[in-house]
C-alpha cells in the first residue's frame, strides 16, 4: 500500500465523520494527516520497512493514533476504523462529495431529505429538478451539481501523477529483483510527466520473460490479474490503477520506448516524416519500406537519428512544434533540477507550516539552495493563522537575525523576507504598502471568491499587479488537479500586465496544483514573462516536490533563462527590487 491509498483512507475517514456530524477536531486531524501523507515524496512503506515505527516518527501532523492506523494499513492492507465508518452509511456517498460544491454536510442533507446515496441517484435527482427545492440549494446549485457530476465521471479515469510515482518506483524495484533484467523503463504519459495518468506501462528486456511475468503478477499491491501472457501482462491495483508490462527484444527496446511513450500526435507526425523518407517506424524498429530492412530500434537516439532528428526529450512530445524545432536545431535547452538556486514559496509554523524557519532553511540548504523565501500567509487566510502587520514585522526581525547567524557562521545561504499576501475580492492586497515595501519578495495569491466571472477575476488580479508591489502571482488559476477546476481568468491579459510591471507568474510545484500548467508556461515563455518554479512547501518533506515543477516547466518548453529562481542570489535580488 502506497501513500496515495493511505491518504485516501484518511480523507474518507474525515469525510465520513463529517457526514455523520462528528467532532470537528477529529475531522481536521484526519484531513491534515491525509494531506501530509499525500504530499510526502518518500514512500511510507519504504520508511516503515527500513526503521519500523521509528521511521514514521517526526512526520508533521501524524500523531500516535494516525501513526498506528498507518502501520495497520501497511501491515494488513486495511483499517478497522475505516471499515466501521463505511458500514454505517452507503459507500456511494463518498462519490457524491467529489462533486464540486457538494461537501459532506450538503451530501448528508440530500441523503436525509431525498434518500440520495450515490452518484447516479444524485444525477437523477438533479436532472429531475428535485434538488432546487431543498433549503440551501436552489436552481443555480442544481445546475452546478450536474456539471460537477460530469467532471467527476471524466476525471475518475485519471490518476494524479504524484499518486502514480510511488507505484512506478515500487514496481521498478520489484521487477529488478528478477535475475537477467537488462533494461527497465516506464513509458506512456507517465514518462512524459503529464499531470494525470490513465495507466502505467513498464517495458523490460531480460533473459527470462516467463520469470518476469511470474514475478510481476505476485506484486503485493495487485487486486486483480487481468491477463498474463508470455511477453505482456496486465494487472489492476487496489487503488484502481492499471499496470501493464511488456518484455521486448533488445533490438526493439528503443523503438518500443519511443512508440509507447507517445504522445499519439507526436508519433503520427514522426511516422509521417519517416514515410516521406521511405522509412516505416513501429514499436519493433525503424525499417526501410522496400524490403522491410531493419535500420534502427535498439535505443531512442537511433530511432530519431534515422529520420534526421536529434533525440527529443519526452516532456516535449506533444506535437507542439518539437519536430520542426528539432529539424531546425532550435530545441530548447530545458530547465534542469541543477539549475534551481532556491525556493520562493515556503511556509513555516508562523502560519500553516509544520516546521520553524531554521528547520525549513536547513532543509533548503541540504537541497543545495542559495536562498529560500519565507512566504507565510497574510491575515485574510484565517484558517492558516495568517500574519497581521505586527506579526509580519516580528517575522522580518526573525529573518534578519537568522541571516546574521548565517553570516557569522560563514554560510552562503539567505532567507528572504517575504509573504504570500492575499489578493482580496476588490484586488487590494491584504498587507499595507508600508509593510510590503520592507520585504525582499511578495507573492500575491487568490484564496477566496473563486466563483467570479472571467472579467471580474482578471481585473482583480491585474489590479494587484498594478500596485507595483507584487513580484510573483501565486498559483495563478487556483486549480486543484482532479478536485477543483481553475477559476475563470484571462491569463494572457494577466501576463501582459505582469510583463509591464516586472512581475513573474508562479508554477506551483505542489503535486495537487502544478499551476501554471504546461500550456500556460509555454505562453509565458512566448510573452517573455518569467516563471517562478516553487513548491509552496508546508513541510521540509515538500521541498522535494520541486521535481514535479521542473518537469511541468520542461513540458512548457522553459529554459534556465525563463525561470526566476534559476537566478543566483545577487541577480535575483536585483530583479526583485525592480518590481513595479
Amino acid at each position: 500500500m502506497e501513500n496515495a491509498e493511505i491518504a485516501r483512507v484518511f480523507f474518507e475517514i474525515a469525510d465520513l465523520l463529517e457526514i455523520k456530524g462528528g467532532d470537528t477536531f477529529r475531522i481536521r486531524s484526519y484531513r491534515n494527516a491525509a494531506m501530509v501523507v499525500e504530499g510526502l515524496p518518500e514512500s511510507l512503506k519504504t520508511l516503515y520497512a527500513g526503521d519500523g515505527e521509528d521511521g514514521l516518527k517526526g512526520l508533521p501532523g501524524i500523531g500516535e493514533s494516525t501513526r498506528g492506523k498507518i502501520i495497520e494499513l501497511l501491515t494488513t492492507g486495511g483499517c478497522a476504523y475505516h471499515r466501521e465508518l463505511l458500514g454505517e452509511m452507503p459507500h456511494g456517498m463518498l462519490d457524491m462529495i467529489k462533486v464540486s460544491g457538494l461537501g459532506p454536510k450538503k451530501a448528508a442533507v440530500l441523503h436525509k431529505e431525498l434518500g440520495i446515496s450515490d452518484l447516479d441517484g444524485l444525477e437523477r435527482a438533479a436532472e429531475a429538478g428535485l434538488i432546487r427545492g431543498i433549503r440551501g440549494f436552489g436552481e443555480a446549485t442544481e445546475r452546478k451539481i450536474i456539471r460537477g457530476i460530469r467532471e467527476v465521471k471524466t476525471r475518475s479515469r485519471q490518476f494524479k501523477l504524484s499518486a502514480v510515482v510511488p507505484y512506478e518506483r515500487s514496481f521498478t524495484r520489484y521487477i529488478s529483483e528478477v535475475p537477467g533484467i537488462t533494461e527497465i523503463a516506464p513509458s506512456g504519459s507517465y514518462r512524459r510527466w503529464k499531470e494525470t495518468v490513465g495507466d502505467l506501462d513498464i517495458l523490460v528486456t531480460c533473459s527470462d520473460a516467463r520469470a518476469v511475468m511470474d514475478h510481476f503478477v505476485r506484486h503485493p499491491d495487485i487486486a486483480e490479474v487481468v491477463s498474463k501472457g508470455e511477453t505482456k501482462s496486465t494487472v489492476v491495483l487496489a487503488s484502481g490503477l492499471q499496470v501493464d508490462i511488456r518484455v521486448l527484444d533488445k533490438r526493439s527496446f528503443g523503438s518500443a520506448l519511443q512508440y509507447f511513450t507517445g504522445s499519439k500526435a507526436h508519433n503520427v507526425a514522426l511516422r509521417e516524416r519517416a514515410r516521406r523518407m521511405g522509412l516505416k517506424i513501429s514499436e519493433y524498429g525503424v525499417f526501410r519500406e522496400k524490403g522491410e530492412v531493419w535500420v534502427a530500434g535498439e535505443n531512442e537516439e537511433d530511432v530519431y537519428g534515422a529520420v534526421g532528428l536529434p533525440w527529443i526529450p519526452p516532456e516535449l512530445r506533444e506535437n507542439r512544434g518539437e519536430i520542426e524545432a528539432a529539424e531546425e536545431g532550435s530545441l530548447p535547452r530545458l530547465i534542469e533540477r541543477a539549475d534551481i538556486k532556491g525556493d520562493l514559496h515556503v511556509h513555516t509554523k508562523e502560519s500553516d507550516g509544520a516546521y520553524m524557519l531554521d528547520q525549513m532553511a536547513e532543509a533548503a540548504m541540504k537541497m543545495g539552495y542559495e536562498y529560500m523565501a519565507v512566504t507565510d500567509h497574510s491575515k485574510a487566510v484565517g484558517i492558516a493563522r495568517g500574519l497581521d502587520e505586527a506579526r509580519l514585522n516580528a517575522q522580518i526581525r526573525a529573518v534578519d537575525e537568522f541571516n546574521d547567524r548565517m553570516k557569522r557562521q560563514r554560510k552562503r545561504f539567505r532567507a528572504l523576507k517575504a509573504t504570500e499576501v492575499d489578493i482580496k475580492a476588490d484586488g487590494s492586497l491584504d498587507h499595507p504598502e508600508r509593510a510590503l515595501k520592507k520585504l525582499d519578495c511578495v507573492v500575491a495569491s487568490v484564496h477566496s471568491g473563486f466563483r467570479m466571472e472571467t472579467k471580474e477575476m482578471t481585473a482583480r488580479v491585474i489590479k494587484a499587479v498594478r500596485t507595483g508591489l507584487v513580484n510573483i502571482i501565486g498559483h495563478p488559476t487556483g486549480r486543484l488537479i482532479n478536485e477543483r477546476e481553475p477559476y475563470r481568468i484571462d491569463l494572457e491579459k494577466v501576463m501582459d500586465e505582469a510583463k509591464r510591471h516586472g512581475a513573474a507568474l508562479e508554477l506551483n510545484a505542489y503535486p495537487d496544483r502544478l499551476d501554471l500548467n504546461d500550456v500556460h508556461c509555454l505562453l509565458a515563455r512566448q510573452k517573455g514573462v518569467m516563471v517562478a518554479v516553487s513548491t509552496d512547501s508546508h513541510s521540509i518533506h515538500h521541498l522535494e516536490n520541486i521535481a514535479y515543477g521542473i518537469h511541468t516547466a520542461r513540458r512548457g518548453w522553459l529554459e534556465k533563462k525563463d525561470v526566476l529562481n534559476a537566478k543566483p542570489l545577487k541577480e535575483l535580488l536585483k530583479i526583485l527590487k525592480r518590481r513595479g
